[in-house]
């Protein structure tokens, strides 16, 4: 028998679980797929915007893997400081992945950055996905402009959310205390705003149309700013997915303004270079124009732009942090490896794999996390020979108990969505996610009493 730990139940954790588990050849296997959340699927429950169910449904798909008799859920169990440390799971299992993802967010680095009303993006989605690490909740309060600072997926899911209608959001299920803040709400105004070109977005398409979906908003672009990328004039030679882009682009550039209680702007070669203060709190954003360098890049002109608003949304993407017991690449956020193999001081560490954002960095999206898995299942799988040789506990789980771990298992996640969906009915809604960590462990210990 094969014992594994995997640690992080997001897509890159459930697809190395499922590698392991649907492989053929001996020994037979058996996983833990550990969590310091009590609840499975990572960023796909806390990273999805709660609009995008067909998204979100993937949550079946990653369910009947951890369903299977041979794979176990073990939530809440902290990995590392203040948790059970990384060297003592090590001696549980035969082999660890860790699959933990990116947890950071990245910053600017411009003057102002700090100022009450500037935020990450991360920050806003896990308040309104429901995260239960998230205290804050006052992004929208006092705002009547935003200002979305990056032009990939997930500015486009924030912009949406701001300008979204509380009929529609009424329909997911964010938790009631977001709900209520964007009800009420006063944002009418967004800029998305971008450094480089249309051409170089990336966003994808559909997420892009969505956004002329919105009811009763106005979406606005500038054709002679969209007239600087010289491959938004000649899109002949831009992939299919940048080209589909540009077309959007040019149809909104072409069509009238139609009256709306909302407006969102598209900006693109304008550089963050200050957050500008009013009041206490941010009131502005200060960009400087850019134009195409002629090598892929851009530079600065000198002519600077201010941008009012009072919430500020950085969206410039994600960064890996350094583990407990494990090495880390700093300039890359990555953990050092070979085929998935965990790299110690210039040598293979035995029993101990990455995959996933960890492994690779924040790149791709939740489909590139399964050729990524298999990388590393079989790079673990041929190592089994040597890894089952060394001795460990027969159940994992007593053992972990026993230094004072009370994980959360299965039936406390369905009593978790039993929770979830009454929460709901309560409130004349489908499911509402429970928002803390004292409401999801009441939960998840319902089912034992």
């Amino acid at each position: 028998m094969l014992n594994v730990a995997v640690v992080g139940s997001g897509p890159s954790g459930v697809y190395t679980a499922q590698g392991l588990v649907q492989q053929s050849s001996t020994p037979e296997v058996r996983v833990d797929v550990l969590d310091r959340l009590p609840c499975p699927y990572g960023l796909v429950r806390y990273g999805v915007a709660p609009d995008h169910e067909k998204i979100k449904s993937l949550q079946n798909n990653l369910r009947t893997v951890l369903e299977d008799e041979r794979v176990r859920f073990l939530g809440g169990v902290e990995i590392g400081p203040g948790g059970l440390p990384a060297a003592r799971l090590r001696e549980l299992y035969h082999a660890v992945v860790y699959c933990v993802g990116a947890a950071t967010d990245r910053h600017l680095g411009i003057p102002g950055e700090e100022l009450p009303g500037s935020w990450s993006a991360t920050e806003f989605v896990s308040w309104y996905s429901a995260h239960p690490d998230v205290t804050a909740d006052g992004f929208v309060r006092g705002a009547r402009s935003a200002v979305v600072i990056g032009v990939g997926n997930v500015a486009v899911d924030v912009t949406r959310m701001l300008a979204r209608g509380a009929a529609e959001l009424g329909l997911t299920d964010m938790p009631q205390p977001a709900l209520t803040a964007l009800a009420a709400s006063e944002v009418t105004e967004v800029h998305m705003v971008g450094r480089r070109g249309p051409s170089q977005a990336r966003f994808t398409t559909k997420e892009l149309r969505e956004l002329g979906g919105l009811p009763d908003t106005q979406v606005g672009v500038q054709a002679a700013e969209l007239a600087l990328d010289p491959a938004y004039l000649d899109p002949s030679g831009l992939p299919a997915a940048a080209r589909r882009n540009v077309e959007v682009l040019r149809g909104w550039a072409a069509a009238p303004a139609p009256d709306a209680a909302r407006r969102v702007r598209l900006r693109f070669f304008l550089r963050p270079v200050e957050l500008l203060a009013s009041g206490g709190r941010v009131g502005a954003v200060r960009f400087e124009r850019t134009v195409p360098d002629g090598a892929g890049g851009v530079r600065g002109t000198g002519q600077y732009e201010d941008i009012a608003a009072e919430l500020v949304l950085r969206s410039v993407g994600y960064r890996g942090v350094p583990l407990e017991g494990l090495p880390f690449d700093a300039a890359r956020g990555t953990v050092p490896h070979l085929a998935g193999r965990v790299i110690r001081d210039g040598a293979v560490a035995p029993g101990e794999y990455v995959a996933g954002w960890i492994k690779r960095g924040p790149t791709g999206v939740i489909g590139t996390n399964r050729p990524c898995a298999k990388e590393t299942v079989t790079s673990l799988l041929a190592d089994a020979p040597a890894l089952v040789r060394r001795p460990v506990p027969g159940d994992p789980l007593a053992a972990l108990r026993a230094t004072g771990t009370a994980p959360v298992e299965w039936a406390g996640w369905q009593a978790i969505e039993r929770a979830e969906a009454e929460l709901g009915a309560s409130l004349g809604r489908g499911v509402v996610k429970l928002p803390d960590w004292a409401s999801l462990l009441a939960a998840a210990r319902a089912q034992r009493t």
